[in-house]
């Protein structure tokens, strides 16, 4: 049997148990989450989380990109440093965008499928013995294993929903990192602030530092009541460790930390807080590393639809935002490097999101909302969308499939120039990507 069919038959497996990230978020409300299967079927492997130093990364919205920072930053090598030799470094984050192995990284580069096959046929007699376990919980599993089977030095893991009740939260890391707090899975979390806030906190462990982003003072009180009654200190980006931005422009940002200058990739002002965030975590965590090896770090640094421009005449860009809170950024993004552009927003949501908070945010940058829905069952219909365009005063019209919304959005944007951008959903940006490196392909055969 080839490897692409034992990777398939794989993942067959992993989707063969309950997957919280395709259910309803009236399914999700009802879950039973608790840790008690995850530190049974550690116990059951030998408890591989425990061998390698662990920075954990909780939050709303800029987790992602703050872990894959942390991430860079630790592999880097720097040429004038001899001593400051890079560490081999895990990655762990969710969801994928277009092949599953994403999830779990060692130094940059996703485990291959036959590395997976082999992690998966090692955990399946552990996970015999755990009743009721979920995909999201033997992925995590596999991640740790991963880790600590090829050896890595340090690894990063992103927390998949909230943080206390979350699989990733069984361990005791050198750091607790809560990036920026806003409202989305309130279904699960909360529907305050406050609650939310207090979900994200169950990461901080006792002792351990914690390191926030900026945050609303409703998030802020509690993230800090928590740190005292776990008497761990607590750090505030912001207040406590002081950044400006020096220049942006599309080839990147500069940014001061304290005495030290920082050159980012990644677009938009709220990254430049991410990235002080992830400075202030490795600083905090206690691995050795130097400012120079987080300067390089931080100058190669790669998260895909992350404000990612594919083209820029006419501009198409991939983006992940997907509530009101990273809308609102998304849109002042795009006023700081493309002002008074309008946009043709290709869209597509999951059901429980808010939608009309989403079009409000965006509204005076949208030219037309091309409507699409993505091949995944908290996909939210067409129609549904469409009524709540209209309810925003939004001109849309709906395309299905992904494939051929993209087309359209194509074909109005080379009459008029406008940027082509696909946002609110991570499935439909990711199937748009795809469609996209598909249609490069094409032409670059012809």
């Amino acid at each position: 049997m080839n490897t692409e069919t034992q990777y398939n038959q794989a993942l067959d497996y992993l989707y063969s148990f309950v997957d919280y990230s395709l259910k309803h978020s009236s399914e999700l409300a009802k879950a039973d989450f608790n840790l008690d299967r995850m530190f049974a079927l550690m116990e059951s492997l030998g408890e591989p989380q425990k061998k390698y130093p662990i920075i954990h990364v909780a939050g709303t919205k800029g987790k992602g990109s703050t872990s894959a920072l942390c991430a860079a930053a630790l592999m880097a090598r720097p040429e004038r440093s001899r001593r400051a030799a890079g560490y081999t470094v895990g990655l762990y984050t969710s969801p994928h965008l277009l092949d599953y192995t994403e999830r779990i990284q060692i130094n940059g580069e996703p485990i291959s499928h036959e590395q997976l096959v082999d992690l998966v046929e090692e955990i399946k007699p552990a996970v015999l013995r755990v009743p009721f376990i979920t995909t999201f919980e033997i992925t995590t599993a596999l991640a740790f294993m991963a880790f600590a089977k090829y050896g890595v030095d340090a690894a990063v893991f992103e927390v998949g929903l909230g943080g206390r009740l979350d699989a990733t939260n069984i361990v005791t890391p050198k750091v607790s990192v809560i990036t920026s707090l806003s409202y989305d899975h309130m279904a699960v979390l909360g529907n305050t602030l406050a609650l939310i806030a207090g979900e994200k906190a169950g990461i901080i462990k006792d002792g351990v530092p914690v390191v926030s982003s900026p945050q609303r003072d409703e998030a802020l009180e509690v993230l800090e009541r928590t740190a005292r009654l776990k008497k761990a200190a607590f750090t505030l980006v912001g207040r406590d460790v002081k950044f400006e931005l020096i220049e942006s422009s599309l080839e990147g940002q500069k940014l001061r930390i304290q005495n030290s200058e920082f050159r980012i990739p990644l677009l938009g002002s709220h990254q430049v807080e991410n990235a002080v965030t992830a400075y202030t975590a490795l600083k905090a965590s206690g691995i050795p590393i130097s400012d120079e090896q987080i300067q390089k770090g931080f100058s190669q640094v790669k998260w895909r639809a992350r404000f990612e421009i594919a083209r820029l005449d006419p501009p198409l860009i991939f983006d992940s935002a997907h509530n009101q809170d990273s809308f609102e950024k998304l849109s002042e993004t795009l006023e700081t490097y493309f002002p008074g552009r309008p946009v043709y927003l290709i869209f597509g949501a999951s059901e429980d999101k808010n939608i009309p908070g989403m079009f409000a945010a965006m509204k005076p940058k949208i030219r037309k909302i091309i409507i699409t829905k993505a091949d995944h069952p908290r996909a939210l219909e067409v129609e549904k969308i469409q009524q709540l365009a209209e309810q925003a005063g939004a001109e849309s019209e709906a395309v299905v499939p992904v494939k051929d919304a993209l087309a359209r959005a194509l074909d109005l944007s080379s009459k008029d120039g406008s940027i082509v951008l696909s946002a609110g959903s991570m499935f439909v940006t990711a199937e748009v990507m795809r469609e996209w490196k598909s249609l490069n392909e094409s032409t670059e055969l012809e």
